[in-house]
């Protein structure tokens, strides 16, 4: 069995022989399973109305159950582990779809809580339901025995990479 990577690494064989490309050939796949992975759940995103980033939001508040109070724009932007301007942004589109409310805190002027509506839970809802399904169609090919050693490997890289001083979410 071959892929797309098996021929980017077979030409570098051929040209440059001298060259040890084994990190380009997991790091390579990584990548083109990332994209091909991150577009099969956009897919599953796109048939309730929703973006990736938007559905992130929405799945914040739902397994935060932080309930109508919600949470502080700033504890959703951690949760999220995206910038202030884009949880800006997509907490704009997703109060014009009023999928969530965005209010001052009554005990705090200073400081916007976020909650779902009753449609964001709904949509939200529906959505969580297909993603995980989509998500373990996209693992099915994987023995329970192989996802779980994947998973920790990936766990053991990811680890290794967030401790890193220079790491960025």
């Amino acid at each position: 069995m071959t892929d797309s990577v098996d021929r980017i690494l077979a030409q570098w064989a051929a040209v440059r022989p001298d060259l040890n490309v084994s990190a380009m050939g997991v790091l390579g796949r990584l990548s083109r399973l990332t994209r091909l992975l991150e577009r099969a759940q956009s897919d599953v995103f796109e048939t309730h109305g929703l973006q990736p980033g938007e559905f992130d939001i929405l799945a914040t508040l739902l397994r935060s159950d932080a309930g109508p109070r919600g949470l502080t724009a700033g504890a959703l932007s951690a949760s999220a582990m995206v910038t202030s301007g884009a949880i800006t942004n997509r907490l704009d589109r997703l109060v014009t779809k009023e999928l969530i409310s965005r209010d001052v805190d009554p005990e705090n002027r200073r400081t916007i809580r976020v909650a779902l509506t009753e449609q964001g839970t709904r949509t939200i809802e529906a959505a969580l339901a297909d993603h995980l399904e989509n998500e373990e169609r996209l693992l099915e090919s994987l023995s329970a025995s192989e996802r779980s050693q994947f998973e920790s490997l990936l766990r053991g890289l990811l680890t290794v990479h967030e401790s890193e001083p220079n790491h960025t979410a």
